[in-house]
């Protein structure tokens, strides 16, 4: 019952700012209620504060003791939902699949699969050495094992 007024008071919070979505969600038997977010444009520390505060706000701590914690997706965070590579579009990102991994840049990202596009060297088809290539990879979601941003310093 508890969990079901949190997730009422958190999908309320989440209609009011539409670029936010859910990443992960939990309630333990203790009453930890922990929320990670992400958003088309990012996550600022505002909207963390407005999602915990209309959750927080509507709860009785003389009625049920609870700790909550409201943050962002962080940047070596997974991906998880196909609309955060949407928002990575233009970024290099490293793709571990069911038929191997793949480093590129991601180019494209629809319902059901991403496109990742990288240079290579490959051997010249006639006489020695090698010639760089453009290759391009279209991966389903459901062959994704796990994907991350590759962050550059």
């Amino acid at each position: 019952m508890f969990k079901d007024k949190v997730t009422a008071l958190l999908e309320k919070a989440l209609e009011e700012n539409q670029s936010l979505f859910l990443i992960d969600f939990t309630v333990t038997l203790d009453n930890k209620i922990n929320v990670v977010l992400d958003g088309d444009n990012g996550v600022t520390l505002k909207e963390c504060m407005a999602v915990s505060r209309a959750i927080e706000h509507n709860l009785d701590r003389e009625e049920q003791d609870f700790s909550l914690e409201v943050a962002s997706a962080g940047a070596t965070s997974p991906l998880v939902m196909p609309r955060q590579y949407n928002k990575n579009i233009g970024r290099k990102i490293e793709v571990r699949t069911t038929n191997g991994s793949f480093e590129g840049l991601l180019t494209a990202s629809g319902e059901d699969t991403i496109t990742l596009e990288w240079k290579a060297r490959d051997p010249k088809p006639i006489g020695k050495g090698k010639v760089t290539v453009q290759k391009k990879e279209v991966i389903s979601f459901s062959d994704i094992k796990e994907a991350k941003v590759i962050l550059k310093f």
